[in-house]
């Protein structure tokens, strides 16, 4: 009737995996979660590579439109992890950090049940798709902050990769999804302290990858999230 999918692990010491991946280990998105970042050493080389980031002040919303962005969800996408697999993003990215994955009867794809870890709370929560709004995918780098730090000079192609591309999604609480809005790390935070370092380690490996600046306070606010 159901299936369980691969995944839900993750990364590195004993009791990890159930909170998914250490972000530093994690540079393509294809691994599941977002784990903490305590260590001294990860905190440092999380500062390095933040350190990389171009700053910019943000551009006008001027023509922003989610359709800018191509189809919610779709897997007609070129040069990301997990394009053209025959599955939306939506369920690859929740099977990618869900455990116990369920799919719907006659489908390798649509995800209707799991057991995964909230990084934005830090809860384990049980979900169904009776309760779709409960899980919602962030988009860690927001489409319409994309928009305003230069993505509304892009092809389209390019717009329709940083939508879907894994490293850019994690499925979270649907109220903190909300709640943030397209709001960078100096205005919004997830409830969960304990990912703070990882959640700008996870902004700055998008914004290095897609060339797209951060506002200079969202620049510093990361910087201080792994202790700089």
């Amino acid at each position: 009737m159901h299936q369980r999918a691969e995944g839900g692990g993750g990364g590195g010491a004993s009791g990890a995996a159930s909170q998914g991946t250490n972000p530093l280990q994690n540079p393509d998105g294809t691994k599941p979660g977002l784990a903490p970042v305590s260590a001294d050493a990860d905190k440092k080389a999380g500062r390095d590579l933040i350190a990389k980031v171009k700053t910019a002040d943000a551009g006008p919303k001027t023509g922003y439109d989610r359709d800018q962005f191509g189809p919610p969800w779709t897997d007609n996408v070129d040069g990301v992890p997990l394009g053209h697999n025959n599955c939306g993003t939506r369920d690859d990215v929740l099977a990618r950090d869900g455990k116990g994955v369920e799919h719907k009867d006659g489908s390798a794809c649509v995800v209707t049940g799991m057991t995964i870890w909230d990084p934005y709370t830090g809860k384990t929560v049980q979900w169904t798709k009776q309760q779709a709004s409960k899980i919602q995918i962030d988009h860690v780098m927001p489409l319409s902050y994309d928009w305003q730090q230069g993505a509304a000079q892009w092809e389209k192609a390019k717009r329709v990769q940083i939508a879907n591309d894994p490293l850019n999604l994690i499925p979270a609480d649907g109220s903190q999804n909300a709640s943030k809005g397209d709001s960078g790390p100096a205005t919004w935070l997830p409830a969960n302290t304990a990912v703070h370092c990882s959640y700008a380690i996870r902004w700055a490996q998008v914004s290095l990858k897609y060339q797209l600046p951060v506002t200079p306070a969202d620049k510093k606010t990361m910087l201080a999230l792994c202790g700089g």
